[in-house]
């Protein structure tokens, strides 16, 4: 079985980031190990108290994971949420550790690293403390194998007004990275994913729900680190995502759930048949 090491958040009671990429991941059939660095009941959006990993116990819980040779055995990283910019030091070195431990041939190539941004969003900006979002250009963004940041991310990291998917296709190859951006500018009505890489940009896009539950980002950056470690063309691993992401709010819509419902939806979240346009660029 792949198995995903996840450096990002945990809410118990609601489905966003690391916590909702489990159970993605787990879909998949790719076993996940969530390292959080922050622990909630729920989430904070809703009034949702919890406490910060401190980077203490951060790194000696990593140091564990390495402790059982799991270290060896990665196939996919995701890096999500950090609440401290020494969190963002001990990702960048738990990274560079696995790139370089040993692998049985069982085990094949590296493994991939999925870096997303979390670090704010429109029309509030940024979420996190300046010097977080700083540690996250400065260490992860050169790490990552693939972004996958919201459309204000994108614009704050490449320092770019984004007013347009064109806008946003060129900021991304600016920073020097394949990409897959969420919440990019579409038609009227819709809401776009945004795949780039050096030689190929396609919008996939679905109508908007205005009230989708938070934590779309999340499943899109599982599901497409799914499609990569199952061995699928990125691109078509950027479609399944979007297609994924619009099966799910569309069921969270008409099921009235305040969250998404991926545990329920687990196996149309696999086999997505939800509908996309799709625009090359």
């Amino acid at each position: 079985m792949p198995l995903a090491l996840i450096l990002s958040s945990f809410v118990a009671a609601s489905r966003i980031g690391g916590a909702a990429q489990q159970y993605v991941l787990a879909a998949h059939k790719i076993d996940p190990v969530l390292a959080p660095t922050a622990m909630f009941g729920r989430t904070p959006a809703r009034g949702g108290r919890g406490e910060v990993t401190s980077p203490d116990v951060f790194r000696r819980m990593l140091g564990d994971i390495e402790a059982d040779a799991l270290f060896g055995m990665v196939d996919l990283i995701i890096t999500g949420h950090f609440s401290d910019p020494e969190q963002v030091e001990i990702a960048a070195g738990v990274i560079e550790r696995v790139r370089v431990t040993e692998r049985s041939e069982a085990w094949g190539a590296r493994p991939l690293v999925l870096v997303d941004p979390v670090l704010g969003d429109a029309p509030g900006g940024l979420y996190v403390k300046y010097d977080v979002a700083q540690a996250v250009e400065d260490r992860l963004v050169p790490l990552a194998d693939w972004l996958t940041p919201n459309l204000w991310e994108l614009a704050f990291l490449a320092d770019k007004r984004i007013e347009t998917a064109a806008d946003a296709r060129d900021a991304a190859r600016s920073l020097g990275k394949p990409a897959l951006v969420t919440s990019a500018p579409a038609g009227e009505g819709e809401i776009g994913l945004l795949y780039v890489d050096k030689e190929e940009a396609v919008l996939f896009s679905h109508r908007r729900i205005a009230t989708a539950p938070n934590g779309t980002g999340d499943l899109v950056t599982a599901s497409f680190g799914a499609g990569l470690v199952e061995g699928r063309d990125p691109r078509d691993a950027a479609e399944r995502a979007a297609r994924a992401a619009a099966e799910t709010v569309a069921a969270a819509q008409a099921w009235k759930s305040t969250e998404l419902p991926i545990v329920a939806l687990a196996e149309r979240i696999v086999n997505p048949t939800a509908p996309v346009r799709v625009e090359p660029l």
